[in-house]
């Protein structure tokens, strides 16, 4: 029986991945390194500190750090936040049709606290979530399981009882080694990838959730 919901952040409560796609794009030209659309749905989901040292294995640089690079990035990414950031469609209502299924409400992203604040403070839905939890304070991003893991101890739920809600494979894939019921609403640039046959559920948009869906999936 479910009893909780935990969300994915980016492209799942905001329409974020054009921001990282283009803060990526702008900030690895600066270093020479010019990242193609491709390049960016390749780690859809992976955080951060861990993508910028995957590009950096690839593409090595003598400066700045990879600590600085990552700080850039992400001073990029809030801006935009706080300057064109919108719910993604179905997400108020979404969050409604939970609410009134009794069920507790969670996030667990690999985007840092700072960006969690901007991005929830943006929506005006920090009061929403009853426990909020980032990979930035986990050894491992996702695909790893304990930012889910980590995020059900927070509400008081066994990982087994939460749906999780993701837009990406990896996030995906962290939900699923969690134990977790999955529902992906797949970015566009996943729609069709024959690996989301992993997830329990798929709706094109959080505007196709309603309140028979939800019940019968918490039975």
């Amino acid at each position: 029986m479910l009893t909780a919901v935990i969300f994915d952040m980016d492209g799942v409560l905001i329409d974020s991945e054009p921001f990282w796609q283009r803060a990526q794009m702008a900030v690895f030209a600066e270093l020479g390194h010019f990242h193609t659309e491709e390049d960016c749905n390749s780690t859809i989901g992976v955080r951060i500190d861990q993508l910028v040292a995957h590009w950096y294995r690839i593409r090595p640089w003598n400066s700045p750090s990879q600590e600085e690079v990552v700080q850039r990035i992400l001073d990029q990414v809030i801006a935009l936040i706080l300057q064109e950031g919108q719910p993604k469609a179905g997400v108020l209502e979404a969050l409604d049709l939970i609410e009134a299924q009794g069920l507790k409400i969670g996030l667990a992203t690999s985007s840092p606290f700072a960006m969690v604040e901007a991005v929830l403070g943006k929506l005006g839905i920090q009061d929403r979530f009853m426990a909020v939890h980032s990979a930035e304070v986990e050894r491992f991003g996702k695909p790893h399981p304990d930012v889910y893991i980590h995020a059900a101890e927070k509400l008081g739920v066994e990982p087994v009882h939460c749906l999780a809600i993701e837009d990406s494979f990896t996030g995906l894939l962290a939900a699923k080694a969690a134990s977790m019921t999955a529902l992906i609403v797949p970015d566009p640039a996943l729609v069709g990838d024959p690996r989301l046959a992993i997830a329990n559920h798929e709706l094109r948009s959080l505007a196709e959730l309603n309140a028979e869906m939800l019940a019968d999936w918490v039975k």
